[in-house]
């Protein structure tokens, strides 16, 4: 049985070793942002000239030749100023200075920049209060960004920095690739649909409706087809169904169970496996395989074990199938609030809430009744990772913390 790393890596090797490039699209950077973010560059993006493209000052003050402020004490006259948008079209000889704003461009024969709070001001004149040495408080033209360079790679996932850093090239319409589409089916007959009332003994499909969401966060597109009832001939035409697009998920079906029908359909369809249950709780019987050209999951149909298997095994195969690099989880550590006692030599992911209340990092484990519950999930924002070589753990001590996706 499989670790969880050596599940998601192989998880990850083989969605890069046999996945197809990703199809490409243009679209529109600056006026639709929103339908931008999350998506991956399918080509550079590179700086239209040099940044910044004049020496700029980065503080109110005075312009002026370094050697005539080499000395506290130094008398200059102010013959103009330069702030943003408006630059200062003379030169600058000695003994003089400019007025100068944040922003704005350097005076031709400048060197350096004097802070206001340090040039004491007499109509027309100033007095230098501190020495200054060339170079001071100002970002030399090309020293940021050079023309024609790089400023963001092919695969990088766009967020707000990327957005504003395309705005600045003036890179408005650019190639990115499609997200990838991903189909969600749930199995069983006590599941029925969200908005249905259930009978006594059924409950309402939550797991495509928070599958939708991951790979959504995840960059891909969800595709919901709903429910398939515990009928093996239903779910063969649903799942063939399903692998018309670019990756499947199937929650619920993939235990021992004599109703648990995912590995058999799936195999019948062609598929090969590569691991049907990982060393975790929840979500031990986690299946990952290959079929007709398309990675495929069955994962538990417990809620908690659905969330939890999606984000250490879909996740990353979906981040690639959009065009992007697989991201490593995001664990940390933080100082337990209450103490952890697992029996199970498996690794544990327990539902909890971190905070930074007290300046660091502290994690308090949710009270939670079993991979059914919920509840404390919706009220936490991370999982507390309880290493198989480690069950025991008291409060105070360290622990392994992996957030959840989208919650920070």
């Amino acid at each position: 049985m499989l670790s969880f790393e050596a599940a998601r890596a192989k998880v990850i090797e083989i969605v890069s070793a046999r996945s197809k490039p990703a199809h490409t699209e243009k679209i529109d950077l600056i006026s639709s942002p929103a339908g931008a973010l999350g998506r991956a560059l399918a080509e550079d993006i590179l700086a239209d000239r040099d940044y910044p493209p004049f020496d700029r000052s980065i503080r109110d003050g005075y312009a002026l030749r370094a050697a005539d402020g080499a000395h506290a004490g130094s008398t200059l006259r102010v013959i103009g100023e330069s702030r943003a948008g408006f630059s200062f079209e003379g030169s600058i000889r000695a003994g003089e200075c400019v007025r100068i704003l944040t922003g704005a461009a350097l005076p031709r024969g400048a060197d350096a920049v004097v802070m206001q709070e340090y040039a004491r001001r007499d109509g027309n004149t100033i007095v230098i209060e501190q020495a200054i040495s060339a170079g001071q408080f100002l970002v030399v033209a090309g020293s940021e960004l050079k023309s024609g360079s790089v400023v963001l790679k092919k695969g990088a996932r766009i967020g707000y920095a990327e957005l504003a850093m395309a705005a600045q090239v003036g890179q408005a319409q650019t190639s990115v690739y499609k997200r990838p589409r991903v189909v969600i089916i749930s199995t069983g007959d006590e599941v029925v649909e969200a908005g249905a009332p259930p009978g006594p003994f059924q409950i309402r499909n939550s797991n495509s409706v928070s599958l939708a969401a991951q790979v959504t966060l995840a960059g891909g597109e969800a595709l919901q087809l709903g429910n398939v009832t515990d009928d093996e001939a239903k779910l063969r035409a649903r799942i063939a169904e399903g692998l018309k697009a670019d990756a499947l998920i199937v929650s619920g079906g993939v235990s021992v169970g004599d109703y648990d029908f995912v590995e058999d359909v799936l195999r019948d369809l062609g598929a090969e496996f590569f691991f049907d249950t990982v060393a975790i709780r929840p979500g031990k019987p986690a299946v990952f395989g290959w079929c007709q050209g398309k990675p495929v999951f069955g994962l538990p149909g417990n809620p908690v074990s659905t969330m939890v298997t999606f984000e250490l095994f879909a996740a990353p195969a979906i981040e690639i199938l959009s065009g992007a690099q697989p991201q490593p989880l995001a664990i940390f550590k933080a100082k337990l609030r209450t103490s952890v006692s697992e029996k199970a030599a498996i690794t544990h992911f327990l539902p909890a809430r971190v905070d930074w209340a007290h300046g660091e990092p502290g994690v308090e484990v949710l009270l939670w009744g079993s991979s059914g519950d919920i509840a404390p999930v919706a009220a936490g924002n991370c999982f507390v990772v309880v290493q198989q070589s480690r069950l025991k753990m008291h409060a105070g001590e360290m622990a392994d913390v992996l957030l959840q996706r989208g919650r920070f």
